[in-house]
């Protein structure tokens, strides 16, 4: 029978079409979809594996150039800031993987590359948390669609990142050369991917890991919802665990009691450390910003028992607000922290900025202390000080030796009967344009009966700007316990576009503003109701970091 067929030759063109077409074909009829290329067309380089040759090729490496002319370029603008870290090109978004490692802090942030605007783990290193120095992007997008959140983890001999591959699922790369410069994903695949390879619904959602090791054991959380009544979601984070990093088993929702966030929050971005002998998570809502949970681990049951909450920004993240965190153990009990903060304004080629650093640490059972963390100090400049000023009641005092928009304030008053007290900074000479800082005392509700009361500060920047673009933004007004005779303690920091206030090392708030005159740079005090004093105040400009 085969002698009276006839010979038929393909060329190899037909041949190969021919082939594609039938993958394609067979992929159809299993309902897969073909596999995309998406291979970033950024150019990536392979360094060398000790730190003398990496710090060779470093100065001549083509991105490295291309970011010091980008950072020239963009230093003109009067909006971008000198001391708080901003990405050398494009925009910004979350910042990712926060860890110590090799005598440095590496903070790696999702870049939008020019020629490939889709999400890249970008990558800056610190001696100091405060001087921080670019290196190439670090994490490439393929077989993942974009490189979005999660965090690392730290081994002896070795960095793990986990975060979320868009299209695919949660991934897994490794590096331990000493700048962390070459990366190698695990299985070249997502580790736990997104869709269910049985095609039913998967009980949980897979986006914006963090990573850990208990023992021997891996664990990682994935951020979430999980549905509630009346169609409304709520927070959730889903636990996994994997004694290779390659396979995960799902194990169930991680925390334990909590009511405490809102219908409508999501879990997206969370990192889970030991805070002092408790732990806590801290992560991103989408609807209600900047979060965090204390409570204790559970490590027989692997839950996450919550008994109190608090919040890292009050109101919107946009516009103006602080968004999402970053956070990794300070080696000594602590939580190092930083945030993105988005934009008000449009400004070209560039949009967002990191917060600096804070460190959190554990006061009490159920509250954090919040202060600066870093060498900030190495910045200061330029000394001014002012001591026992009198505040009168409802007279509004202009400092006038004290001026500036990049510049730290540190400040301690004796609030005594005033139920208000202000400071206004980045203010013009006619007060069309100004920052408020509101310090209202005992004005909260706490309802414990050793301290009733709480105080509240209060971020106003309504009128911060003359400027038509600049979008408002709702006061950020947080609670902050003030102990009775305490002095209210104020450390302001003014950059350009973000105003930071931490309250008594116990709370911060912050915001993004865009003065429009060139004269607002002034600073103004007062008491309200009644009289005050100002004990000290200490005014520093600060040095670019650049």
């Amino acid at each position: 029978m085969m002698k009276n067929l006839q010979k038929t030759t393909i060329p190899l063109p037909g041949i190969m079409l021919f082939l594609a077409c039938t993958v394609c074909f067979c992929n159809f009829a299993l309902g897969q979809s073909p596999k995309q290329d998406y291979t970033s067309k950024v150019p990536k380089f392979r360094f060398p594996t000790n730190l003398e040759d990496q710090e060779a090729e470093l100065k001549s490496n083509p991105l490295m150039l291309r970011f010091h002319q980008s950072r020239k370029e963009l230093s003109s603008d009067p909006y971008r800031p000198i001391y708080h870290y901003v990405n050398p090109e494009g925009n910004l978004n979350d910042p990712n993987g926060l860890c110590f490692w090799n005598g440095n802090w590496h903070m790696f942030y999702q870049a939008y590359p020019p020629e490939d605007t889709r999400q890249h783990w970008g990558h800056a290193i610190s001696k100091d948390l405060i001087h921080w120095r670019d290196l190439p992007y670090a994490i490439y997008p393929d077989p993942e669609y974009q490189c979005f959140s999660g965090s690392t983890f730290v081994e002896d001999n070795r960095v793990i990142a986990m975060y979320h591959g868009t299209r695919v699922g949660n991934m897994v790369a490794v590096s331990n050369d000493p700048l962390l410069l070459n990366w190698e994903k695990v299985t070249n695949g997502p580790v736990i991917p997104s869709k269910s390879e049985t095609g039913f619904p998967l009980p949980y959602r897979v986006f914006d890991p963090c990573i850990w090791k208990q023992d021997s054991v891996y664990y990682s959380l994935s951020g979430g919802t999980l549905p509630g009544p009346g169609g409304k979601s709520f927070r959730a984070n889903f636990l996994f665990r994997s004694l290779d990093l390659a396979k995960w088993e799902y194990l169930h929702e991680f925390t334990e009691g909590e009511r405490l966030t809102l219908p409508g929050d999501d879990g997206a971005c969370p990192y889970f450390w030991p805070i002092g002998d408790r732990y806590i998570l801290a992560f991103f809502s989408h609807m209600s910003g900047g979060q965090y949970m204390l409570g204790d681990y559970d490590k027989i049951r692997d839950k996450f028992i919550v008994t109190s909450n608090g919040k890292f920004n009050f109101g919107a993240a946009t516009p103006a607000g602080v968004h999402a965190p970053s956070a990794t153990p300070d080696g000594k009990g602590g939580v190092v922290v930083i945030f993105n903060m988005n934009p008000a304004k449009p400004t070209k080629g560039w949009d967002q900025i990191m917060t600096l650093p804070r460190l959190l640490t554990l006061i009490s059972k159920d509250e954090i202390g919040i202060q600066p963390a870093g060498n900030i100090e190495s910045l200061r400049y330029q000394h001014q000080h002012i001591s026992n000023l009198d505040l009168p009641a409802n007279k509004e005092i202009v400092l006038n030796n004290i001026k500036g928009n990049a510049m730290e304030i540190v400040a301690e008053i004796d609030p005594k009967d005033a139920p208000m007290l202000e400071i206004n900074v980045l203010r013009s000479s006619k007060k069309e344009e100004f920052t408020r800082i509101a310090f209202y005392k005992e004005r909260g509700f706490r309802g414990i009966a050793a301290n009733p009361r709480y105080s509240i500060i209060s971020l106003e920047t309504s009128y911060s700007s003359v400027l038509p673009d600049v979008m408002s933004r709702a006061p950020e007004s947080a609670p902050v316990t003030i102990k009775p005779g305490e002095k209210l303690s104020l450390r302001i920091f003014i950059d350009k576009s973000v105003v930071e206030v931490f309250v008594n090392g116990r709370q911060c708030v912050a915001a993004r503003v865009y003065p429009g005159l060139k004269n607002s740079t002034g600073v103004s005090i007062r008491a309200q109701g009644q009289a005050a004093k100002l004990l000290s105040l200490d005014a520093y400009q600060m040095k670019s970091i650049y």
